[in-house]
């Protein structure tokens, strides 16, 4: 199984610990482009605040984000579960798992990023600002920028089971599951029960302990049917759409009563 994130806009500080070894990072075919937004992103932040600010679409109360980017080559780095913080990721609580399930985690959830492409957890990097929404002055909208490489790495990385994408919407233009991934590939809506609204807040929450949940019972379904039946199994409520076109992902609804 592997599960596809979003990062957190807000993030840990870097810490004290050994700056970034891009080489070390996963998915090694993402060098080039990880290393051009690096290089882009660092000089405009260190030639440039309010050009910076303005890129990156900061508010002046985030004018430090600059600075800290500017500093990423030499800013302690520390594993991406730990950097990424907000509702879904204190939701799914890396930090009290268990130690299979902790290493299950480092195995199946990636982390796409705007400066990264995409990340697993327990690779290192420093606190950083730049979502998939930039546009950089050289390398342009990063969505797009980011899709031939992805589309390179990630089939591979898919493995042979299910993919859980659980990217909000700026994320998943960077790559869209196709052909026999995106058949066993299952988004997850979370919908207020009585209304059948989507929620928001509660959203987050819910994926990150769905996350959670499927780390702990080990479980490892091959496709959207049977992630369907171990959902059911640990108490969630799931409703399945109207099937779609062969060779297309499969999105499943999951119903709330409450919202907090």
């Amino acid at each position: 199984m592997l599960v596809l994130l979003p990062p957190s806009e807000g993030k840990a500080v870097s810490g004290s610990g050994a700056p970034l070894k891009p080489e070390s990072l996963s998915l090694p075919g993402l060098a080039g482009a990880r290393a051009a937004v690096l290089d882009e992103l660092v000089e405009l932040c260190a030639a440039d605040e309010e050009k910076a600010r303005e890129v990156l679409g900061l508010s002046e109360g985030l004018r430090g984000e600059v600075a800290k980017n500017a500093g990423l080559r030499t800013a302690g780095a520390r594993p991406a579960g730990q950097i990424y913080t907000g509702v879904l990721y204190d939701a799914l609580d890396l930090a009290s798992l268990d130690a299979a399930a902790r290493q299950r985690a480092e195995d199946s959830l990636m982390v796409f990023s705007g400066l990264w492409g995409a990340v697993r957890i327990g690779d290192r990097i420093p606190s950083y600002r730049c979502s998939m929404g930039v546009k950089l002055p050289g390398l342009g909208a990063l969505g797009p920028y980011w899709r031939g490489p992805m589309a390179e790495v990630m089939p591979g990385a898919a493995g042979d089971g299910l993919v859980l994408d659980l990217r909000s919407a700026a994320y998943t233009s960077a790559w869209k599951p196709k052909d026999e991934v995106a058949g066993r590939t299952a988004s997850v809506r979370v919908l207020h029960a009585p209304t059948r609204k989507v929620v928001s807040h509660f959203n987050k929450a819910t994926k990150g302990r769905i996350v959670r949940d499927l780390l702990l019972a080990d479980a490892a379904p091959a496709g959207p049917d049977e992630l369907v039946e171990v959902l059911r199994e640990l108490g969630y409520e799931v409703e399945t759409p109207a099937p779609v076109k062969p060779g297309k992902p499969r999105e499943l609804d999951v119903l709330v009563t409450e919202i907090h």
